[in-house]
């Protein structure tokens, strides 16, 4: 009995740690993400299936409208889940976010629709990889576990991170590569209690995905380096052109998204209008439209002209971008790694041509092209490695790939500071830097320093008016509304000095209103404010609804950032004291 005693309190204190406990969770978010990952693989073929899409649209089996208006119909169906049914879009710069600046707590019904409409858009033709979706879908687990488990702030970081881990490795069949992965672009940087438990999640989940529904991705030959000296420089090359597209590629990206923004139509029909766009261009090359992964192991296996994959590469560029920044769901990853095999592919071609029988074949160079387009683009070198690594089983091209990988960095990092996750969160007003928010600027929102009860006009009333509200007020602007109570304007001093010249008491507040406004939204940070301040030389901005820009939901000054910031400030000192 005492024996038994002895064991028992051994046990309880070996294993009733906090750490053993994580561990064993993560076994169960690995195993839950792994089932998640099989489930969505499954989906994403039948709705292929039911879309006509298998190994892209077989343009002779279907007449040119269906090519065209498929993805369009993908679109619209995505377009009306995202506007009625999904308050917030994640992707992984929305995980990145969530997991430095909101204490981790992810929309578990905005994360699994996001999902669900990445598999709309990826099967109706949208030029999107099914990577990033799973990150989130593993994410959602994580999160939903924690959320069972009541897991406080940090220990739902860890969580999280376990899922998204599992989700990447369970797609690429890559466990490495989801750990680095996570670690690299989620976190930002390596600590000792959340490497273990995502470690121990991306092995449980790879371990489901592989045996259970046997998910498979690219098949590889192998390739060894022919001539080493010769072809370092190649590849040196190559690692730079990577670069180069890399930032066409973010650039592109944002422009596009940029683009939709601007265009005047309801929210609803911007993934459609993207869709048709897309569709438009497959009607002539649907190599370009889906996951591409057999148009990719072609490239590999030498069996496209230097022609046929220049046109591919910049043809996926503009896909991809349409598809994404027209509000289509979907990721980045295997995009780059389409786009890494066809500039890869073309430029080993041309070597082939200048030193025929002298060095490896165009598809080696297609091969280390797709980890140094990916590792350009997501700035992960070391999770582009490991993915090549892990998808080739093969070790005769590491090194090549990786001087490829690192070189793409320093380009693409040279050429445009931000990756293709952290721009989407920099133009949020984010600055994220190993994990963490930088500036504590960067972690203030203008919902939590503005003010709600504003003091407007009606622009119908005169001048002598505003005259006497200024005098009375002591405040120099005002909001200006219209006959319904929208947000027609903004009114100020200035305006009253330089357009109302004396006597003219009885001139309506609307002649003199400024119309064309810079506006602010409740979930921006103090940050981008402050720097719209700074470069528009103004003190206030309306602030107003992301869907409605003419519903004033509040007032923000120069005042009202300085005394938000003193104040947080003082808690941030308070805190490290």
């Amino acid at each position: 009995m005492l024996e038994y005693s002895r064991i028992k309190e051994y046990i309880t204190r070996r294993f009733d740690t906090e750490s053993a406990k994580i561990n064993s969770i993560a076994i169960i978010i690995g195993l839950l993400t792994g089932l998640v990952i099989g489930v969505y693989d499954r989906a994403l073929q039948y709705f292929s299936t039911l879309f006509g899409m298998q190994r892209g649209f077989l343009v002779h089996e279907f007449p040119p409208y269906y090519v065209i208006f498929m993805p369009a119909l993908g679109g619209l169906i995505v377009g009306i889940i995202s506007y009625f049914l999904i308050k917030k879009r994640y992707g992984v710069d929305g995980l990145i976010e969530t997991v430095a600046l909101r204490g981790a707590k992810l929309n578990l019904l905005d994360s699994f629709l996001e999902v669900f409409a990445s598999i709309i858009t990826i099967s109706s033709g949208g030029s999107l990889g099914k990577e990033a979706p799973g990150i989130l879908a593993g994410a959602g687990t994580g999160a939903f576990v924690g959320r069972i488990l009541k897991s406080p702030e940090k220990q739902l970081q860890i969580l999280l991170g376990c899922g998204a881990a599992g989700g990447i490795a369970a797609a690429f069949n890559a466990p490495l590569a989801g750990v680095v992965f996570v670690v690299e672009v989620i976190y930002g940087e390596l600590e000792t209690k959340t490497f273990i438990p995502i470690v121990i999640s991306s092995v449980f989940a790879t371990l489901v995905s592989s045996t259970i529904f046997g998910v498979q991705i690219i098949q590889i030959p192998s390739y060894v380096l022919v001539s080493p000296y010769k072809e370092f420089v190649l590849y040196l090359i190559l690692g730079l052109l990577a670069g180069i597209v890399s930032t066409i590629l973010i650039r592109t990206l944002y422009y596009t998204k940029d683009f939709f923004s601007k265009i005047d139509i309801h929210p609803i029909f911007k993934p459609a209008l993207g869709g048709l766009a897309v569709g438009t261009i497959g009607l002539f090359y649907p190599r370009v439209l889906g996951l591409g992964y057999d148009v990719i192991t072609d490239a590999i296996s030498n069996q496209f002209t230097f022609k046929l994959m220049i046109i591919l590469l910049f043809l996926k560029i503009l896909a991809f971008s349409l598809s994404l920044g027209s509000g289509g769901s979907g990721g980045s990853i295997v995009p780059s790694l389409f786009m890494g095999a066809m500039l890869g592919g073309a430029f080993g071609t041309a070597a082939n041509v200048f030193f025929p029988g002298m060095i490896a074949e165009s598809g080696a160079y297609a091969l280390v092209g797709m980890g140094a387009v990916f590792a350009g683009t997501a700035r992960a070198p070391l999770t582009a490695i490991l993915i090549l690594f892990e998808i080739t089983r093969d070790y005769n091209l590491i090194l090549p790939l990786m001087f490829a990988c690192v070189l793409s960095n320093v380009m693409s990092n040279a050429l445009y500071p931000e990756s293709i996750f952290t721009e989407g969160l920099r133009r949020k007003g984010f600055k994220i830097r190993k994990g963490r928010e930088v500036d504590i600027m960067s972690s203030m929102f203008v919902k939590d320093a503005m003010i709600t009860h504003v003091q407007t006009v009606s622009e119908d009333k005169n001048v002598e008016t505003l005259t006497v509200l200024m005098q009375v007020s002591r405040h120099v602007g005002f909001p200006v509304l219209d006959s319904k109570g929208k947000l027609s304007g903004i009114v100020t001093l200035s305006d009253l000095r330089s357009k109302v010249k004396s006597g003219e008491v009885n001139q309506k507040i609307g002649d003199i209103a400024t119309r064309n406004l810079e506006v602010a939204y409740p979930d921006e940070t103090l940050d981008a404010v402050l720097r719209r301040f700074a470069s528009k030389q103004i003190g206030r901005l309306p602030v107003v609804d992301r869907e409605d820009k003419t519903t004033l939901l509040g007032l923000i000054t120069r005042s009202d950032i300085v005394n938000s910031y003193n104040k947080k400030v003082v808690e941030t000192v308070r805190d490290k004291a």
